[in-house]
């Protein structure tokens, strides 16, 4: 009996909206989602489960179809395509071959059993072809559509190429080719769209996700600043357990509870130590764990409504510190949403108590620079100096009174932390200030020369040479009875101004280089450590020296940091 194009249509129609509604009742089932969403990393196993999806959905769609002239017009490509565009090679073409090899093997198969077989592989190649190619995930639906009438064009060519006798495959072909070549195309095009709600809702769920994040750390990081802590933790486990559906959350450092929130605060307290082996080993191992049963929780409590949990560790940089566990009342009860949003927060609390460590270490830093240098000002030289001047009042009245502004002046600056950077001028001057106190004290057994030349209206840090000056006059001058000379130079070499203080005191053995600039004498090892900070470690001091011959430390500093004055 011969088809009218009504009924070919119609029967196309049933069989596409048929494949469609079982897309749509297929999307609601999670596990379906999670291998669509996941099949990358879950590897080929995942694909091949797709594949046999997909490939079922090929077999019902040939069961469904229509006979026509020795052949069946059906829609099974539909689900073989799908699979390709959505799951790539590996899902089109094992897709394809389970549908192409069902359709060769049926009774029904007719003439173009092997043609038709052999296109549904093809047809799936085509989907997953389209899938590498395609830059835009998911594919769109208008792109799902030209691909099934390409797709679909070729198994006509197949059917004409292989199928015997041609004439009737060329009948058959005249018959089917706009109807098949419509409806499927439109059919995967639907197929794609019922799809792309998948897509949508993890979308939609990552956005009302990261709203949440996002509201918990601007929430949290007041707290944070101060690190991990008990108050801290407290806090953080409060404002979870308010935002999200968590049962319960938990905070620990290494070994102890410290912040609980939700069912089971009644036995699980702050302060107590961690049980849960499994938690012990996120820590020590710095990855993630799920426990899906209340044994591995360890709880023992008899009410405990603990059932399955998310373990996170916390981080400071790549060492663990504590973790951060979000519970269930139910037995794997953790789904893929409380793991992304247990691993988001777990790294959003560690790069926000990283960076309140960072910025105590920088405040502690600083701290510790300037107690430092007002530690220089040594109690012994302050009364030194005086004694000195008080000796010279009755002697030399206007050189007290000199001495006295000197005093003064290293004293000021010794205390003013306002300025950073100071041109190398002004350094000269406090040098000079500390020297006439010490020529005063030692008479000419300290002899000074300054050439600085042209660059003392370069910037300098600030204190960066008196320390220095003062580390040859004690501990290369004075040890000799006669004393000694002091040059302090300055030139621009290559793009850093090279500053030199030399002296022709004690010195010491190449041993004691090192030593001297990491040891313990607080103004070379501030000064060194200064200069590291500021412009890294190629800029440390360099000291030459000879024992009982001299010593040399220099310093390099950068242009574009130390740019020039404009002066009179």
């Amino acid at each position: 009996m011969d088809i009218t194009l009504y009924e070919l249509l119609k029967s196309m129609i049933n069989n596409v909206a048929i494949i469609v509604l079982l897309a749509f009742i297929l999307t609601k089932i999670p596990l379906f989602n999670w291998l669509l969403l996941k099949h990358k990393q879950v590897g080929l196993k995942g694909k091949l489960i797709l594949a046999v999806i997909f490939g079922l959905f090929g077999i019902l769609a040939t069961y469904n179809g229509l006979p026509v002239k020795g052949a069946i017009a059906n829609a099974r490509v539909i689900g073989v395509i799908a699979g390709g565009l959505v799951g790539g090679p590996i899902v089109g073409i094992g897709a394809g071959i389970i549908a192409g090899a069902h359709r060769y093997a049926i009774d029904i198969g007719g003439f173009t059993a092997l043609a038709c077989g052999l296109a549904t592989v093809v047809e799936g190649f085509i989907g997953g072809f389209a899938h590498d190619k395609t830059s835009v995930k998911p594919v769109k639906a208008s792109t799902a559509f030209k691909v099934g009438v390409i797709a679909e064009l070729t198994q006509m060519a197949m059917i004409l190429l292989i199928a015997r006798p041609f004439s009737d495959s060329l009948e058959l072909v005249k018959i089917i080719i706009v109807p098949m070549t419509l409806m499927n195309s439109l059919g995967i095009a639907l197929f794609v769209m019922v799809i792309q709600n998948i897509y949508g809702e993890r979308e939609k769920t990552a956005a009302k996700q990261a709203q949440v994040v996002l509201k918990i750390a601007d929430q949290t990081l007041p707290f944070f600043r101060h690190g991990l802590n008990s108050y801290s933790a407290s806090e953080a486990t409060k404002i979870i357990h308010k935002h999200t559906q968590a049962v319960a959350v938990a905070i620990t450092d290494k070994d102890k509870i410290i912040g609980f929130e939700g069912a089971g605060s009644d036995h699980h307290k702050p302060g107590m130590p961690i049980r849960t082996r499994m938690a012990k080993e996120v820590i020590k191992t710095g990855t993630s764990k799920v426990a899906g049963k209340s044994m591995d929780i360890h709880c023992g409590h008899k009410s405990c409504r603990l059932n399955s949990a998310i373990m996170v560790p916390l981080k400071n940089r790549d060492n663990s510190i504590g973790s951060l566990v979000i519970f269930s009342d139910q037995n794997d009860g953790i789904s893929s949403i409380e793991i992304e949003l247990a691993t988001g927060l777990a790294q959003l609390f560690s790069t926000q108590i990283e960076l309140s460590n960072i910025e105590k270490q920088k405040q502690d830093l600083a701290r510790a620079e300037l107690n430092a240098l007002q530690a220089q000002i040594n109690p012994h030289f302050l009364f030194n100096a005086l004694n000195t001047i008080v000796s010279y009042i009755r002697i030399k009245p206007d050189e007290a009174r000199e001495l006295l502004i000197h005093l003064g002046d290293f004293f000021r600056k010794n205390l003013d932390q306002a300025q950073q950077m100071v041109t190398l001028q002004t350094e000269i001057k406090h040098v000079k200030s500390y020297v006439a106190i010490e020529k005063a004290r030692f008479g000419d057994k300290l002899d000074i020369h300054y050439d600085i030349g042209q660059a003392k209206g370069f910037m300098v840090p600030s204190l960066i040479l008196q320390p220095l000056v003062e580390n040859s006059i004690k501990h290369g001058l004075l040890p000799k009875k006669e004393g000694g000379q002091i040059r302090i130079s300055s030139e621009i070499k290559d793009d850093n101004l090279f500053i030199k203080i030399w002296d022709n005191g004690v010195g010491m053995d190449p041993s004691q280089h090192q030593q001297r600039k990491t040891g313990s004498g607080i103004g070379l090892v501030n000064v060194n450590d200064r200069l590291k900070n500021l412009y890294g470690e190629g800029y440390s001091l360099n000291i030459n020296s000879a024992k009982g011959k001299h010593t040399e430390i220099s310093m390099l500093i950068p242009l574009q940091s130390s740019r020039r004055l404009k002066h009179g």
